[in-house]
């Protein structure tokens, strides 16, 4: 059973790889280009483990930002990681303290897009979070060595391949099939309008803005249907 989980883990997370091996390809391209040694390129990868937020470090860092401007906005964009662990967080409270460790280091947009929707349909009977599991890795090893691919042969690489669009069809491929209801999509719509609106705001807010804002509309249409 917990194999079988696992491996549907995996399964799940192989189509949206399509999308992920070009973008860790453009931050192996990228970290180098921004003045990062290779060994903090590749570290970033496992340390950070976030590829927003990896883009935007190694853009202000080529920037020549400040410290406290770099930090903060990983920080802030990363903020979107607590909204992922409280929604997979009631499907994982029968887990010990070890667990929950490797499953929120693990905790990626893909990864909580694929588990969050195996949880909805299937519960938490079972050994579920090997499913979590399977997934998370597969995104983790494909990051990392995308990631180190890019480092090696990056400049090797034409730029009309225009690789960096990979990066929104990955998120568009993951949303797309969730928008199956009235609120959802209408969050997805309130959280793309803001983040369009918002991008001339600082230290890229957008980001945590056009999420709770999209989700505190959801939430309103949601009730509002519920209580016709």
């Amino acid at each position: 059973m917990k194999q079988k989980e696992f491996l549907l883990g995996v399964s799940a997370m192989l189509p949206l790889l399509l999308g992920v091996v070009p973008f860790g390809l453009v931050f192996g391209v990228l970290g180098i280009s921004s003045g990062l040694s290779e060994t903090e390129t590749i570290l970033m990868s496992s340390i950070i483990f976030a590829g927003a937020s990896q883009v935007v470090f190694a853009q202000l860092w080529a920037a020549g930002s400040a410290y406290i401007v770099i930090g903060s906005s990983v920080a802030l964009i990363n903020l979107r990681h607590v909204l992922y662990s409280a929604s997979v967080a009631q499907h994982l409270d029968k887990l010990n303290f070890k667990w929950r460790i490797i499953l929120a280091y693990l905790l990626t947009d893909e990864a909580f897009a694929v588990s969050i929707k195996r949880f909805t349909s299937h519960g938490t009977s079972g050994p579920v979070h090997f499913f979590m599991l399977g997934s998370g890795l597969t995104l983790w090893l494909t990051w990392q060595t995308s990631t180190i691919i890019g480092v090696i042969v990056g400049s090797t690489i034409p730029e009309n391949w225009e690789l960096a669009f990979a990066i929104p069809l990955t998120f568009i491929a993951i949303v797309v099939p969730l928008l199956r209801s009235i609120p959802t999509i209408v969050s997805a719509l309130t959280s793309g309008l803001i983040a369009i609106c918002g991008q001339s705001l600082p230290w890229n807010t957008w980001i945590i803005i056009a999420a709770l804002g999209g989700i505190l509309m959801g939430a309103f249409v949601e009730k509002w249907n519920h209580n016709k």
